[in-house]
Order: C-alpha cells, then sequence, then structure tokens
C-alpha cells in the first residue's frame, strides 16, 4: 500500500484501497493506544523520555521558527495598516494570529517533520527487522510498549511546545512594532492584553493536542506497516509526513470551524 502512494503504474482504484486500508488501521491502532492508556503508570519512565526527547530535539527549531513567522506577520501587516493609521493594533493582529493558527498548526508541522517522521522511521526498521514480530511472539502488545509511549508524549509535548511559539512570536511582533514601526511595548501588549480571549487560548491548545495525537498516530502505524527493507522504511517516513501534513490542515478546518463559526 506504502509502494502504491509513488507507483504511477498504479491504478486510481487501488490507490483509494490503500488509503482506506491506511485510514482504517490508523484508527484501528488510535483505539487500541486510547485503551493502553491504562498502562501509563507502568510505562511512565519511557513516556518521560520520549516527551524529553521529542520536546528538547524540537525546541530550538520551533522557537526561531515562531521568531521570524511573528516577526514578519508584524512587518506585512504593519506596512498594510500603517496606510489606514492604524498600526497600533498590530499586536492585536500578531497575538489573534499566533494563538488561532499559527502557534499550533507550525508546530506541528514541525514535529511531524521531526518527531513523525523519526516514529515511523523508527518502527519501520524494527518491522522490516522482525523486531514487531518477535514482541507479539513473546505476547508482548506492540501498541503498549512502543506507540502508547509515543503518541501520549506527542499529546503532551505539542501544546507545551505550542504556548512557547505562541510567546515568541508575540515577542517577535513586538520586537519589529518597535523597531520598524515606532509602537511603544506598553501600546503594543494593551492592545494584545485587549483582543486575546480565553476561547483563544483553548483552541489553540486544543488543535494542537489533537494534531499531535493525530501526527503520532500516523507516524506509528505506517512505522508498523513497513516493508521490503530499506525503500519500504524510507516510503514509510515519506508518507507518515505527507498524510500528517495533509491531515493537520484537514483538521484545522474544522477545529476553526467548531470554535469560530460562521455568524
Amino acid at each position: 500500500m506504502i509502494q502504491s502512494f509513488i507507483n504511477p503504474a498504479v491504478s486510481v482504484g487501488e490507490r483509494i484501497l490503500a488509503g482506506s486500508e491506511s485510514a482504517g488501521h490508523a484508527l484501528v491502532l488510535f483505539g487500541q493506544t486510547v485503551y493502553w492508556l491504562r498502562a501509563i503508570w507502568v510505562k511512565r519512565n519511557d513516556i518521560v523520555h520520549k516527551m524529553a526527547q521529542c520536546g528538547l530535539g524540537s525546541l530550538p527549531v520551533v522557537v526561531f521558527v515562531a521568531l521570524f513567522t511573528g516577526m514578519t506577520l508584524a512587518l506585512q501587516a504593519g506596512h498594510q495598516l500603517a496606510r489606514f493609521n492604524q498600526e497600533a493594533n498590530i499586536g492585536a493582529l500578531v497575538a489573534v494570529t499566533m494563538l488561532r493558527e499559527m502557534g499550533p498548526v507550525m508546530t506541528c508541522v514541525i514535529l511531524s517533520a521531526l518527531v513523525g517522521s523519526a516514529y515511523a522511521a523508527e518502527l519501520g526498521t524494527m518491522s522490516v527487522s522482525e523486531e514487531i514480530d518477535a514482541l507479539r511472539v513473546m505476547s508482548i502488545s506492540p501498541v503498549k510498549f512502543l506507540v502508547m509511549p509515543r503518541v501520549f508524549a506527542l499529546a503532551v509535548m505539542a501544546p507545551i511546545l505550542t504556548i512557547i511559539a505562541d510567546c515568541v512570536g508575540i515577542f517577535g511582533g513586538a520586537f519589529v512594532g518597535r523597531g520598524i514601526l515606532g509602537i511603544d511595548y506598553p501600546q503594543y501588549f494593551d492592545t494584545v492584553k485587549w483582543i486575546l480571549s480565553i476561547n483563544d487560548a483553548v483552541a489553540g491548545l486544543a488543535k494542537s493536542v489533537v494534531f499531535g495525537v493525530t501526527l503520532g498516530t500516523v507516524g506509528c502505524s505506517y512505522g508498523l506497516r513497513a516493508m521490503h527493507g530499506a525503500a519500504g522504511v524510507g516510503a514509510a517516513t515519506m508518507k507518515s509526513v505527507v498524510v500528517s501534513f495533509m491531515l493537520i490542515l484537514l483538521f484545522n478546518y474544522f477545529l476553526t470551524w467548531l470554535f469560530y463559526p460562521a455568524i
């Protein structure tokens, strides 16, 4: 099914069947992961290790991207708002954009590329080397032993990294607002406090949790189903990243509609 994604000779029907099989496997894997959440305390050391691994490993990239995202937002929007003498509201625009959209989406796209792909590669290597089968022979659940700690770690670290990205992006906008647009820091942060609401924070964090669970499940799903040696591991890794990107954008639309329905 992974080969059908990269093979142009595969028919449309085979692609649809392969996609349906992949979606079904991911949904079943998610259900099994939820079931094995009862083993969180038993796997606590592994979970903490995975949290530190994906959190600390992704933090520099998240901070760097968030800083320049906030600065770019302030720079682009500031010049446009200045045409209407509204540049004082740049803080409100940057804050809303970061909390509602850019913070969770940008952070989880980075996690998908850095962590989700690593999950697919790790489990894919174990699958093609028959280590997954060895766990099953020993009556050890691969979901409990390998998948649940990874998915839970991402579900926890995604909102934490999103909060950091939101704060860094807002401060990046403040630097540009002060240095280029001449907006004082108190004025900038007054508009930030005026525009933000609890719903904005809840929406952004809810998105990040959903995205974290999604990309963790997708990465593990493709890793567990990898086959045909190194080429299969590479294909599984590539497919997991592509599908994670698509699902993040898809879920982002529906979650935005849920929290901010059209009036």
